[in-house]
């Protein structure tokens, strides 16, 4: 399986070689590394032509003329990419030398899956290992307590738990994706929906890289203390089949129904797609069921939530 890697990069100077070291030490080599600069005012673009000079076949370098912004600067990128298995990567993290191995056998394994994610270290700007929970440790939390889960159910109803720094997918899933929303998704959480309506996202709990929070990025993680307390609130929030018995479970809940679900309104007055009239109706028929337990518990609450909350 040939591999593609697709950066986007933007005044990345100060991480972006150990990046791409990384990548360039993998046990597994990838075939192509595309490159879209979203018109850098530092040392960035020097750097890139390094490589380029001592990897011209691998390294294919666009410098967009205008500014893209993250979300269609990566559109790009995956446009550009050529091979089979395409790797979403940012320009100030490090990869973990059995990455594209530990992908590559994923996908070799599970044939229905178009699109896969993993879970990361977090490292701080000198590259110390941070002891924190992520949104990304929630599939871990869900298999140690055998909780049965739907990825397309979770990502409608609650949100995205899956980063592009950790996603690679199959170029045959590329064109039901493309193109990206142009507002509302990030890309990683577009592609994530997508791909879960149709049972094709999968999540590896083996943590395959080394992901650096910094004052400059332009996108950033969702940490939390690591803590068992941290752990069932996570729970508490991504397990969807769960019932909210506190005020503040239910009133968060209600929150996510509402947000995700004007985001979805937004995004579909410009675009009929199925996969987002298929995560409306996920938001529709649960917030029914929610409205339905609330009654059986307690009218009066029912109306309190109704009255306040429910949109």
């Amino acid at each position: 399986m040939k591999t593609s890697v697709a950066i986007c990069t933007y005044n990345g100077e100060r991480f972006l070689k150990k990046q791409i070291d990384s990548i360039l030490n993998q046990t597994i080599p990838v075939d192509e590394i595309v490159i879209c600069d979203d018109c850098s005012t530092d040392s960035t673009l020097s750097i890139l032509n390094f490589y380029k000079e001592r990897f011209p076949s691998i390294f294919k370098i666009h410098v967009n003329d205008h500014n893209l912004g993250c979300v269609k600067n990566f559109e790009k990128a995956v446009s550009c990419c050529e091979n089979e298995i395409i790797f979403l990567c940012d320009q100030d993290d490090i990869w973990k030398a059995e990455k594209v191995s530990f992908f590559l056998n994923h996908f070799k394994e599970n044939i229905s899956l178009k699109v896969l994610a993993s879970n990361a270290w977090i490292v701080d700007e000198s590259e110390n290992v941070i002891d924190k929970n992520t949104i990304w440790d929630v599939v871990s939390f869900l298999h140690k307590r055998n909780i049965e889960y739907d990825f397309f159910t979770i990502f409608s109803v609650v949100g995205n738990l899956a980063t592009g720094a950790n996603m690679a997918f199959r170029k045959s899933f590329v064109s039901s994706a493309l193109p990206f929303p142009e507002k509302y998704f990030y890309h990683d959480e577009w592609i994530s929906l997508s791909a879960s309506s149709k049972k094709q996202f999968g999540f590896m709990e083996e943590k395959t890289s080394f992901y650096r929070v910094h004052s400059s990025q332009q996108v950033g993680g969702v940490f939390f203390d690591s803590s068992k307390n941290t752990e069932k609130n996570l729970l508490r929030r991504f397990d969807v089949n769960s019932k909210c018995y506190s005020f503040r479970e239910i009133k968060r809940r209600i929150r996510s129904l509402n947000q995700n679900r004007k985001k979805i309104i937004s995004v579909s007055a410009n675009s009929h797609n199925k996969v987002l009239n298929d995560a409306l109706q996920i938001i529709e028929n649960f917030e029914i069921n929610l409205k339905n337990d609330l009654k059986r518990k307690s009218y009066l609450k029912y109306l309190f939530y109704k009255i306040f909350y429910f949109q």
